[in-house]
């Protein structure tokens, strides 16, 4: 039956059909983010998922991942807040892969009942890498002398600034296997028979989504909204959760760079923007973007 009072409610706040909740998960995955270090973390991701979550219409939850990866850690952890979540609120999660679904990224993807992927995106990469630079030859050109102290034999492993021990690279090497065990297991228990055994499919090798389906790493392919009004019809409607506002309609912001600092501050936060950027830029070149 339908509601008399229905026609005086404001239309924004009126029901219409399906409603599905969407949540935009993007960038490299780190501990923690800056004004000029925007990266996905836990922190970043939980008030979000915690919106989508709470629509008690919705049969649904959409979730569109395009992250290289980053810390195994905090990509776990949005990975097991989305799980946690599904069971607690009964909801089904279907995820959509955009550019790159990779590593970390692709362990969130996992996150979902369903994956579906554009035929081009990038998925897979199920692996660990640690990367660092050797300068010691280059102090030495510089005539810079290298002063470490530590209390600890094992405290400065793998100092930049100081030759390479074999000793100190396998410990590093059992550290990346135990991370990668726990990564592997992780896909194994959530894409189970689905997936097709392969030589390669665990060795950090990625795939298109095209690929990436023939392997088991991903359902289907296809695209948000295709996919959402095949499954509840043409007048399913797309909700964006995105970040709160402020009392005047604004993003909230952090306090800026020259505000405690002045110009030492902001010449700071420059050097840490490039940094950032470079070492973002090198992960996302990794897959060819």
């Amino acid at each position: 039956m339908a509601n008399p009072l229905k026609k005086f409610i404001p239309k924004r706040f009126r029901r219409d059909g399906v409603t599905i909740p969407v949540v935009k998960l993007s960038g490299t995955i780190m501990a923690s983010g800056s004004a000029f270090r925007q990266g996905l973390s836990i922190a970043s991701a939980a008030p979000l998922l915690e919106k989508a979550f709470g629509d008690k219409n919705a049969p649904a939850v959409a979730i569109v991942v395009n992250s290289p990866g980053g810390s195994p850690v905090q990509s776990r952890l949005i990975f097991k807040r989305i799980r946690d979540l599904a069971a607690e609120k009964e909801k089904h999660v279907l995820v959509f892969v955009e550019d790159v679904a990779a590593s970390g990224g692709y362990m969130i993807a996992c996150a979902g009942d369903e994956i579906i992927a554009d035929p081009s995106s990038i998925v897979g990469s199920i692996g660990v890498v640690s990367g660092s630079f050797g300068f010691v030859e280059a102090i030495q050109k510089l005539g810079i002398e290298r002063r470490v102290h530590t209390a600890g034999q094992n405290k400065a492993t793998l100092d930049p600034f100081q030759p390479e021990k074999p000793e100190d690279v396998a410990h590093l090497k059992e550290l990346q296997l135990e991370v990668h065990e726990t990564f592997i297991d992780l896909v194994r228990t959530r894409r189970g028979a689905r997936l097709v055994e392969d030589d390669q499919l665990f060795s950090g090798l990625f795939w298109s989504g095209k690929r990436g389906r023939e392997l088991g790493l991903v359902d289907a392919l296809g695209d948000i909204r295709e996919t959402l009004r095949l499954r509840y019809g043409e007048t399913v409607k797309l909700e964006l959760i995105a970040q709160g506002r402020t009392l005047f309609g604004r993003k909230p912001r952090g306090i800026s760079a020259g505000a405690e600092g002045g110009l030492a501050a902001i010449g700071e936060g420059l050097a840490d923007r490039i940094i950032a950027n470079l070492e973002e830029r090198a992960v996302w070149a990794r897959f060819g973007l």
